[in-house]
């Protein structure tokens, strides 16, 4: 009787534990908390002092796709937070999302960055910094650092909101109609849809019109992999590499027009982007994008999670 007493009592301390350890992850996950966090990762990296906010004992960390130690690259050169940023969070993964620029100098650059925050501490960051500078043809876009849409930050009415398989199902719709483009859509565009790459507008009158003309129909597939999906912004952030043969050379839009592609060698665009999805469709869109090796990858890849590796 006394083992039984004993075992249940022990059954009941472990439960309790568990119960605690999962409102602990909770709590650390909390998006206020983590969001608060993300700021102060900003002011800790523009002050390169890493006392600023709170990281683990050991951080993994990446910059545009390549592993290095902590904190190293433009951690040693960031000068200034060069314009205004936003900042968003899933508090089911624990990540944290943000778009930004820097100057490390006099040369600016535009950044997407992502953390993953466990128990209050940052464990992982990672980087995709463009700057303007000729890299593997053709050159990256690269435009003025410029204010973020307003739209973007918002916090949407319950009305307007999607749960996030729905958000995600939407926005992956996109990289789906980017691939192998030939005017088909897998998606819905809001009416002021707008793209902005690098700080370049890319689509400026619409998202649809470049899909349906299929002026991309060179791209052979869209890696991609969910980072942030942040229901009451209708933020969803992806990593990914868009990927170029090179082989399609010559190509016709969908009304006749010839067109030849800029991409005559094996390439790769490595890209963190941001989504707003709403009930009526995506947009606006950021992206902060860099040429790369083909089919390069990135340290932080889980390979279960990757969409697109066989493409329609």
């Amino acid at each position: 009787m006394r083992a039984a007493t004993l075992s249940a009592a022990f059954s009941l301390a472990v439960a309790a534990a568990f119960t605690a350890g999962h409102a602990e992850a909770a709590a650390a996950c909390n998006k206020a908390a983590i969001e608060k966090i993300g700021e102060q990762y900003l002011v800790a990296y523009e002050k390169r002092d890493v006392k600023l906010a709170p990281f683990a004992a050991k951080v993994k960390f990446s910059e545009n796709n390549v592993s290095m130690d902590f904190p190293q690259g433009s951690w040693n050169v960031i000068t200034a937070k060069a314009g205004p940023h936003i900042v968003f969070s899933d508090p089911t993964t624990c990540n944290v999302g943000m778009q930004t620029s820097i100057m490390m100098t006099n040369t600016p650059a535009h950044m997407g960055i992502r953390l993953k925050v466990v128990g209050g501490k940052i464990t992982e960051v990672e980087h995709i910094m463009s700057t303007k500078r000729l890299i593997s043809s053709p050159p990256t876009p690269f435009g003025d650092i410029r204010e973020i849409d307003p739209k973007m930050p918002t916090i949407l009415p319950p009305s307007e909101r999607m749960p996030r398989a729905q958000m995600q199902k939407m926005a992956d719709g996109y990289f789906t109609t980017l691939s192998q483009n030939d005017g088909q859509l897998f998606t819905t565009f809001n009416k002021d849809c707008h793209r902005v790459e690098n700080g370049f507008e890319t689509a400026k009158d619409g998202c649809a019109p470049g899909f349906e003309a299929g002026n991309f129909r060179f791209n052979e597939r869209v890696r991609r992999e969910w980072l942030v999906i942040d229901e009451e912004r209708g933020l969803a952030m992806a990593r990914g590499f868009i990927d170029h043969r090179g082989d399609i050379i010559e190509f016709k839009q969908t009304n006749g027009t010839p067109r030849t592609s800029p991409f005559q060698e094996p390439h790769t665009w490595a890209f963190l982007e941001t989504f707003k999805v709403r009930k009526e469709g995506l947009g606006p869109i950021i992206a902060t994008f860099i040429g790369a090796p083909y089919r390069v990858d990135s340290p932080f890849t889980d390979p279960a999670k990757v969409r697109g590796i066989k493409e329609r």
